[in-house]
């Protein structure tokens, strides 16, 4: 079937009970380490990081990989439609989901897309995919047999959109409630058939969270394409579950950088290097005010470089990008890091904790030096993924995350 735009549709979700939804909804897997989901969820059988981290409930030390994280996921899943916890919709439906938080606020649209569309690139993306990953979001669909969590993706702004969301919004949520200051709203739309009409227009969408999920969804579909004789095409597992958000509405914290040490280098010759390639000064507000500028936390204090504006490549959509100009600038040719995905010498720290997280790790010798970002815009990434091209690692983080539990779609 060919496609020039992006294929959406309604579908029969299991959900939670709109009186236990909040007790349910967890953050997504890959945002909290198997001690953090264990604390999470401690004392409360409904959180779905039972179905996510099922490692959880499982001895310490398992590995993640084993398959009996896989079955545990599947049985704590089965548990919980066995309870009563879960029901599942009687008429394919979508959902409109909105996070509040402060004077910020954005809504997307809940439904299904075809893992062919990823196939063919008209679900674009700005990441690399590591096969370990992608391995282990492949077992975890097809041996719970669902989508648990739903692809952040985003689109073109419409005002279609906003017209249709003003009508559903005017009527009571489905599930209303507030965790880490932000504020959780679901909208149920009986009749898709407008969304559906809508999406029509829009020519790609984009993953801006959930890059493993994605590809995990297309190599599900595939064995279980190659596992079904009869194979039609129209079958459920051909689809995956997601959240389409207007860029325009999308928040990109910046994604920060930490180095061990300093190559050898004493942090004033550390410094002087910098000097040559920009205006070095010392700052009291780390932050970057602009792209090509950079906080660094060293000797005890923040200074800020400047890269000269002309020395940047402007037209090419990945080396203008600040992550590329740090590492091709500073990161490998002063201190030595190679590959920033293996060289345990660099780590990251993304949204949330920011500077006083940067400067902790620095002060307690952790680290050496710590590099305050600017975030990336959503209209780089979109030009990057449009190029084809690929975004260093560690590069954006989006804020705040989907809630996971809320929304799950079966493979049949």
């Amino acid at each position: 079937m060919g496609s020039s735009v992006i294929r959406f549709r309604a579908f029969r979700a299991w959900r939670p009970q709109s009186s236990i939804a909040a007790g349910v909804a967890s953050p997504p897997y890959d945002v909290v380490t198997r001690e953090q989901a264990a604390t999470l969820a401690r004392g409360n059988p409904l959180s779905f990081l039972h179905v996510v981290r099922s490692d959880i409930d499982l001895p310490p030390g398992i590995d993640p990989h084993d398959p009996a994280v896989y079955a545990k996921a599947r049985d704590n899943f089965q548990a919980l439609i066995r309870e009563g916890s879960f029901e599942q919709e009687s008429n394919p439906c979508i959902y409109l989901y909105q996070m509040s938080s402060g004077r910020r606020s954005q809504v997307g649209v809940v439904g299904c897309m075809h893992v062919d569309d990823y196939a063919k690139n008209i679900v674009r993306k700005h990441e690399n995919t590591r096969k370990d990953k992608e391995d282990d979001r492949t077992r975890h669909i097809l041996t719970v047999n669902a989508h648990a969590e739903p692809v952040l993706l985003a689109h073109e702004p419409s005002p279609f959109f906003a017209q249709l969301n003003l009508k559903v919004m005017s009527q009571p949520p489905l599930y209303d409630f507030t965790v880490d200051e932000v504020r959780q709203r679901v909208w149920r739309v009986i009749d898709p058939t407008a969304y559906v009409d809508a999406f029509r227009r829009i020519q790609n969408a984009y993953v801006a969270d959930g890059h493993h999920r994605t590809a995990g969804a297309w190599r599900a579909a595939a064995e279980r394409r190659a596992a079904n004789p009869a194979h039609t095409g129209r079958e459920e597992y051909n689809w995956f579950l997601v959240v389409l958000f207007p860029s325009s509405s999308l928040r990109i914290l910046p994604y920060h950088r930490v180095v061990r040490d300093l190559n050898g280098l004493t942090p004033e010759a550390f410094l002087g290097r910098l000097a040559a390639l920009g205006k070095v000064s010392a700052t009291d507000t780390p932050a970057p005010k602009r792209a090509g500028s950079f906080g660094i936390f060293v000797g005890d204090r923040w200074y800020r470089l400047e890269l000269d504006r002309e020395s940047i490549d402007t037209v090419d959509p990945v080396r203008s990008l600040d992550a590329s100009l740090l590492m091709a600038r500073v990161l490998e040719p002063i201190l030595g890091i190679g590959d920033v995905r293996s060289d345990a010498r660099i780590g990251f720290v993304g949204g949330g904790p920011g500077i006083p997280e940067l400067e902790r790790l620095v002060r307690s010798g952790e680290m050496a030096v710590a590099f305050a970002m600017f975030p990336v815009g959503m209209e780089q990434l979109i030009r990057v993924a449009d190029a084809g091209a690929i975004m260093p690692p560690k590069s954006t983080w989006f804020e705040p995350k989907l809630r996971s539990g809320l929304f799950v779609h079966s493979l049949d």
